[in-house]
């Protein structure tokens, strides 16, 4: 009896995205700001985030498709409004899976978590009623390190 190989995301039709903004915060529980460029750190995160060295969530993205879709909600909306480091463009990120590796820029990332319990809520939350990183956000740990930058690639790691 032979076994079939197992699924690659490559089969899945993932196609290559793009990164859109690199945020960063001071504090935790505050709106990120897009800084453009980040060095991300093997299994700590981005250098200078008030989130990095967070065991297992140590980077988090989401897409600007999801961001949009809270827009009407609140104009505002934009990268690092929902306290990720990475916004993408073009990549679907809920296609991914636990344990699945990317690549970002020069960078490699593996899938640690999907979605997140909030226990405090977060200013979008508290201005809208519904915040969208509990479902949407996907966060990694930090694989192999490097820079990523705004306009860099965002694919699935063979």
């Amino acid at each position: 009896m032979s076994r079939r190989p197992p699924e690659r995301l490559t089969d899945r039709g993932m196609t290559p995205g793009k990164v859109i903004a690199v945020c960063v915060s001071a504090s935790k529980g505050t709106v990120k700001e897009d800084v453009g460029s980040g060095r991300l750190i093997e299994e700590y995160g981005i250098e200078g985030d008030a989130h990095g060295g967070f065991a297992h969530r140590q980077v988090s993205l989401i897409a600007s498709e999801d961001i949009e879709t809270m827009r009407p909600r609140l104009p505002g909306l934009g990268p690092g409004s929902f306290a990720e480091n990475i916004t993408t463009e073009g990549f679907d990120l809920s296609a991914l899976e636990l344990g699945d590796r990317i690549s970002v820029g020069e960078c490699l990332l593996e899938v640690s978590q999907i979605g997140k319990e909030c226990h405090t809520k977060c200013q979008v939350f508290h201005k809208t009623g519904d915040c969208i990183m509990p479902k949407k956000g996907i966060f990694c740990r930090v694989i192999g390190g490097g820079t990523v930058q705004t306009g860099d690639a965002i694919s699935v790691s063979g």
